[in-house]
């Protein structure tokens, strides 16, 4: 990547690269870094409300300037979006030991943002540059809190929604398990013969809503032809045949014998 603000040397346009990439890919808990590939010499960072603090559920976003001769002299920072705290001024600017008397070249903007956002655990009233709020915060906490949950409902960004890892794939594949074992049980032979037997029960139900939607009866010949098959497969056809058959045979030497008495009668004359 390469910057063209020419407000930053060479030397530190690098530095701030590595350090970007590395925040980029291993972001610190709680904290997202923006910044723009032409001028590194401003830093945003959108930092989550910690929780069991009166800025849970909010997002606060920030930013760091960066002078020419950084990192020996610490950056500006100043919270974009509007907070109740002690050590942020009415303006944004942020008051940290680490970005004034405590700084030291070797620190970087990791270390920076985290220090920031752990001042949203633990203020420091003792030097605030919000008086209302450092003053309300030693004499009364419940009351600190109201006013920061406040702020933090009117003016922080909303955290946007968190998904577990594979949630959806488990999903999906909980409804695929579902659907595997649906059609196993439609395709069962075991259960194949039961579903024939009784497959002319779902008709009754659908024949009456028919019914009552013409009013009239409607044709039976679904149902009719349904139960014949029925019929047909639990009857001996062979047998009704072996009786015809056998009729048949009994008529046929009925009349061999008339013919044969006929015959006999013949060769008497």
């Amino acid at each position: 990547m390469q910057a063209t603000n020419e407000n930053l040397p060479p030397n530190v346009i690098k530095q701030l690269a590595r350090e970007l990439k590395n925040l980029d890919e291993t972001p610190p808990e709680g904290i997202k870094v923006g910044v723009n590939d032409d001028d590194f010499s401003t830093i945003y960072a959108d930092i989550d409300g910690p929780a069991g603090t009166p800025y849970e559920n909010g997002v606060f976003r920030m930013k760091l300037i960066l002078s020419r001769d950084f990192p020996h002299s610490p950056p500006k920072g100043y919270f974009l979006t509007k907070i109740f705290h002690p050590n942020i001024a009415l303006n944004g600017e942020i008051c940290v030991n680490t970005l004034k008397r405590d700084w030291n070249p070797s620190l970087g903007l990791r270390h920076v943002l985290v220090v920031v956002r752990c001042l949203l655990i633990e203020p420091f009233p003792e030097s605030a540059l919000n008086e209302q709020a450092g003053k309300m915060l030693l004499d009364n906490y419940e009351e600190y809190a109201r006013h920061a949950r406040l702020y933090t409902g009117i003016h922080a960004l909303k955290p946007k929604p968190k998904f577990k890892t594979g949630a959806i794939t488990e999903s999906t594949a909980g409804l695929k398990v579902d659907q595997t074992n649906t059609s196993v049980c439609i395709i069962d032979p075991k259960i194949a013969v039961s579903a024939a037997v009784v497959q002319t029960t779902p008709l009754a139900p659908t024949l009456n809503t028919m019914k009552g939607a013409s009013g009239q009866e409607p044709p039976t010949t679904t149902l009719n032809s349904v139960v014949d098959i029925s019929s047909a497969s639990t009857a001996a056809p062979p047998v009704v045949a072996t009786h015809k058959k056998d009729g048949g045979l009994v008529k046929a030497q009925a009349d061999k014998k008339k013919i044969d008495a006929r015959k006999k009668s013949l060769k008497r004359l």
